[in-house]
């Protein structure tokens, strides 16, 4: 029953951050063999997206607390 809720329920805006930053590490990884210039730019990218996981994190942590 329990999976059927995970199929109509949308991702949340931190779990879509999560899989962004997976995606550009592992696109940053495989262009690390072929064009380090462009592995380097991916990689720059990911930690973007990590610093706004990182605030989503706290936000949401300090909105816990606050209950």
């Amino acid at each position: 029953m329990n999976w059927i809720k995970k199929l109509f329920k949308g991702k949340s805006k931190l779990e879509i951050l999560t899989d962004k930053y997976d995606s550009l590490m592992e696109e940053a990884y495989r262009l690390s063999k072929v064009n380090r210039t462009k592995s380097d730019e991916k990689t720059f990218e990911a930690n973007e997206v990590l610093v706004e996981i990182k605030e989503l994190e706290e936000e949401l942590y300090n909105k816990d607390r606050n209950l």
